[in-house]
């Protein structure tokens, strides 16, 4: 075989080989420094958050914060070859068994749902009864501020697993873009971190909270232990 022939062949071979490979996992941390807040900490920044009544509420559409999940972000979680989703059930199962060829796979898994108390199985293959919830619901962020957002800051967002949790379906469903005062996880002993979680994102993306959702806030606040 000739020397253009050989070159040709490579080209046909490397040409095929990035066609078939996928993203590159690189590990990454799913939780932000210092995230969720401590309760002092929630506290101080609860008293910062600026008070305000939600606007341009009939203007939220879904689509505005992204059509899918996405990597392509700068957020926690961001860049690291894997799907938001997966992201979030790596971080938040036990029993946890990835993919033997692609560690950003989650094959199974147990959630013990922080909203409801149940223990959850999970596998790739079945129906599952997990969601992935926004803590601070898109709509509710869109009210609070993000309404002025770019949208790759809307998609970041959207994808920033410290904004995420993997609870139970259908109280994900009854929950739906519903903010503290108006909703609180069925479970009272996660109320406090509930809160600190909660505080903590509107903290970070610099929203506001309505006056009787920053009274909600300090009651779900007052629950942590002293």
């Amino acid at each position: 075989m000739g020397r253009r022939a050989l070159v040709i062949v490579a080209a046909a071979l490397l040409a095929a080989g990035c066609q078939n490979a996928g993203p590159v996992y690189r590990p990454v941390p799913l939780t932000g420094a210092g995230f969720p807040p401590d309760a002092a900490t929630a506290k101080a920044q609860l008293a910062g958050l600026p008070v305000a009544w939600g606007k341009n509420w009939e203007s939220y559409r879904r689509e505005e914060f992204g059509r899918y999940w996405s990597d392509g972000t700068d957020a926690v979680g961001g860049r690291n070859g894997c799907d938001t989703r997966d992201d979030v059930l790596r971080r938040d199962l036990s029993e946890l068994r990835e993919g033997d060829r692609n560690p950003c796979v989650v094959v199974s898994g147990v959630l013990h749902d922080p909203y409801t108390g149940k223990e959850l199985p999970y596998s790739y293959r079945r129906a599952s009864q997990i969601q992935t919830d926004h803590v601070v619901a898109l709509g509710a962020a869109w009210r609070a501020g993000a309404y002025a957002w770019t949208p790759q800051r809307r998609l970041e967002y959207a994808n920033d697993l410290d904004v995420l949790l993997a609870v139970d379906k259908q109280t994900n469903q009854d929950k739906g873009s519903r903010t503290a005062d108006k909703w609180r996880p069925p479970r009272q002993a996660y109320w406090c971190e509930y809160g600190r979680r909660y505080t903590g994102i509107k903290a970070k993306y610099r929203l506001s909270v309505t006056p009787p959702e920053k009274l909600a806030l300090q009651e779900l606040l007052a629950a942590c232990p002293q």
